[in-house]
């Protein structure tokens, strides 16, 4: 008896020894099921800050910026940790190709990082555009963790200076580009953009 107590205490000891470790071990942000609630630190952007970085970044009118920052935060029902200041170029017949270079911006961070994306779509959509970009992040704790593939299903109307908005999703992290910039595409599309550290030439 007393040497089956022993075996037990052991194998209750090793038990609650392996549950501790679990509870104290730091999550990965590149984990699959990233972002958790108790990720959630990063200092988040008001309004007025947003209005007053993508109307400087995009180069229009305060108003328009603010507009279309209005009508995000009123679909996500929050404040993004992020936003992601930059320039892209796409084109389509019938698929389409895009590529974008920026730098992501975190209030927690000092420097600003680095980021590029590539990505493909199918649908109707028809024309091509230069733009200038400047994405919303909701749900971004580390900035590592923007890196990785987004879903995304985009209806765009570009018109010389004209504005559109669209949103990707991962893993309960949310992008929404707000785009300005010229030439003409009319369309909706399904596609996929991928977010990298350096620059890659295929899209997928």
């Amino acid at each position: 008896m007393h040497r089956r107590h022993l075996i037990q205490t052991g194998f209750a000891a090793a038990a609650a020894g392996a549950l501790s470790a679990c509870a104290t071990t730091p999550r990965q942000p590149n984990e699959p099921s990233y972002p958790i609630s108790s990720d959630a630190t990063a200092r988040a952007y008001t309004a007025d800050e947003l209005v007053a970085a993508g109307s400087r970044e995009l180069g229009i009118a305060a108003e328009a910026m603010g507009s279309a920052i209005e009508r995000i935060f009123a679909d996500q029902g929050d404040r993004p940790t992020a936003y992601i200041a930059g320039e892209e170029a796409s084109g389509a017949a019938v698929i389409g190709l895009r590529y974008g270079r920026g730098a992501l911006h975190m209030k927690d961070q000092s420097a600003s990082q680095e980021v590029f994306w590539q990505g493909t779509s199918i649908g109707w959509d028809v024309g091509g555009n230069a733009s200038r970009v400047f994405t919303l992040v909701y749900g971004l704790y580390a900035a590592d963790a923007i890196y990785r593939r987004y879903p995304g299903v985009e209806g765009t109307a570009y018109l010389i200076g004209g504005l559109g908005v669209n949103y990707q999703r991962a893993d309960g992290i949310v992008l929404a580009p707000i785009r300005t910039g010229v030439g003409l595409r009319l369309g909706a599309n399904v596609g996929t953009m991928a977010y990298s550290r350096q620059r890659n030439l295929l899209p997928f």
